[in-house]
């Protein structure tokens, strides 16, 4: 197996997306799927649908990073670009009814560093190119 950087990321991200994930719901116990105001989990708000997301980013990162190194580049760009979505959306729907993950600003901050850190590698990982498919 070729290691790479983006391998190594989507491996140690997805498996921190994975523990945050399952120990989120440790802590949502009695909040609502998609309770606008979350359960605090350190700094951050969750709620079981936000715990929801972070088990299957965690889970595509690993799943990608152990199948080939193109694999996890493209899964950095594509969790990266969603990340970086969900950052800058998140900064207009903190105290809004559309804030169907229970977002606050440490999740927004969070959001924008993972996504500038999972483009950077990505991007900057030249040793395994995204395959492009008809």
């Amino acid at each position: 197996m070729t290691s790479t950087p983006s391998r190594l990321l989507a491996t140690v991200l997805g498996a921190v997306y994975l523990v945050v994930g399952a120990v989120g719901f440790a802590v949502t116990g009695g909040t609502g799927l998609t309770s606008t105001e979350g359960a605090t989990l350190l700094v951050f708000e969750v709620n079981p649908l936000h715990n929801v997301v972070h088990l299957g980013v965690g889970a595509a990162l690993l799943v990608a990073a152990r199948r080939s190194a193109a694999a996890a580049r493209g899964t950095c760009l594509a969790v990266g670009a969603v990340y970086l979505l969900v950052g800058v959306a998140g900064l207009f729907l903190v105290d809004s009814p559309a804030n169907l993950l229970a977002l606050n600003g440490a999740d927004n901050v969070l959001h924008l560093a993972s996504a500038l850190v999972l483009l950077g590698v990505a991007l900057a990982d030249r040793r395994a190119p995204v395959v492009r498919t008809a």
